[in-house]
């Protein structure tokens, strides 16, 4: 049968053990030491046994009391720690971000350590895509996206532009002279069949027929010209890592625009803390490493040189 003991009988109890003192317990738990002192034998007379020697210079533990000790500890210590749990959940908020799998590998997961540390009580959820997205079908709070910040029924902060431009791996560069030598190779390409023609007449040279695989991904297209499998145009921006360790490298430096990045959200959504959080965290940090004095204006116009580029093929990859 479950007996029923007075808490703070029991919370006087430790803190006298502990201390081996009422009258430092009754400073502990801010009450008298006479209270202390009652509580204890409150609780010594509900038990039956005495928990403590009484002694001109202060308290000893008996035997009884010297086996509650460590036990009592132990369970005020887990209803603490419970506690703490129950408050900390109560304050901590769920933030779901949508993200093309080029901008998470290629910028996001790089900082996302600067997120947790500078917001500790908000939980990011990341679900990456292939610029497919549907933020009220998906849960979104928020979507990172590529395009050109015309998404029906959403808000759209600019990021950052990402101008297309080949990477392949530093052998195949190595036979590339000019951008004509690029029609020996296998060039390989997303689902926008403009942004090949659209790079070789920036880099002033004939477009060739390509006919290499298509990629529905930045992402899959550059770890295919990693391993060697052809010349892949992508957003070099993205691939630092890759360029700096030398397992791509750039044949030639003319780019061609292709689109931004964008954060976007719907419309009809209220903005929470902790959405809120993210995209001022994301904005001061795009920031601080382009070394900007301002933070990216909201939805400014994306400059697309591309006349044949349809709506369609601006929503797609990336």
């Amino acid at each position: 049968m479950r007996r029923h003991l007075p808490l703070n009988a029991l919370r006087a109890f430790e803190a006298s053990a502990r201390l081996l003192s009422f009258t430092r317990a009754g400073m502990e738990l801010r009450v008298t030491q006479t209270a202390i002192s009652h509580q204890v034998k409150q609780l010594e007379d509900t038990l039956g046994a005495s928990l403590f020697r009484r002694l001109p210079r202060g308290l000893v533990l008996t035997d009884e009391g010297l086996a509650l000790l460590p036990v009592l500890t132990d369970a005020l210590d887990r209803i603490g720690a419970a506690i703490d749990r129950i408050e900390a959940k109560g304050t901590r908020e769920v933030v779901t971000v949508g993200c093309v799998a080029t901008f998470a590998t290629g910028w996001l997961l790089q900082r996302i350590d600067r997120f947790k540390r500078a917001y500790p009580y908000i939980d990011l959820r990341l679900l990456t895509n292939n610029n497919r997205v549907d933020i009220a079908g998906d849960g979104l709070d928020l979507a990172l996206r590529f395009g050109d910040g015309s998404w029906h029924g959403t808000e759209a902060i600019h990021l950052l532009s990402t101008p297309l431009s080949p990477v392949c791996r530093p052998d195949i560069a190595a036979r590339l002279r000019q951008p004509s030598d690029l029609a020996r190779e296998f060039l390989l390409r997303s689902y926008r069949a403009e942004e090949w023609p659209l790079w070789f007449a920036v880099a002033g040279a004939p477009c060739p027929k390509i006919q290499g695989p298509i990629f529905d991904s930045s992402v899959a297209m550059a770890e295919a010209a990693a391993r060697g499998i052809g010349v892949g145009l992508v957003p070099v921006a993205m691939f630092g890592n890759e360029l700096a360790t030398g397992r791509l490298t750039r044949p030639f430096a003319a780019e061609v625009p292709a689109g931004s990045y964008w954060l976007t959200w719907l419309k009809s959504k209220d903005v929470t803390s902790g959405m809120r959080a993210f995209r001022d965290w994301l904005l001061e940090t795009l920031r601080v490493d382009a070394g900007e004095a301002e933070a990216p204006a909201t939805r400014p116009k994306a400059k697309v040189k591309a006349k044949s580029r349809t709506k369609a093929a601006k929503q797609r990859r990336r």
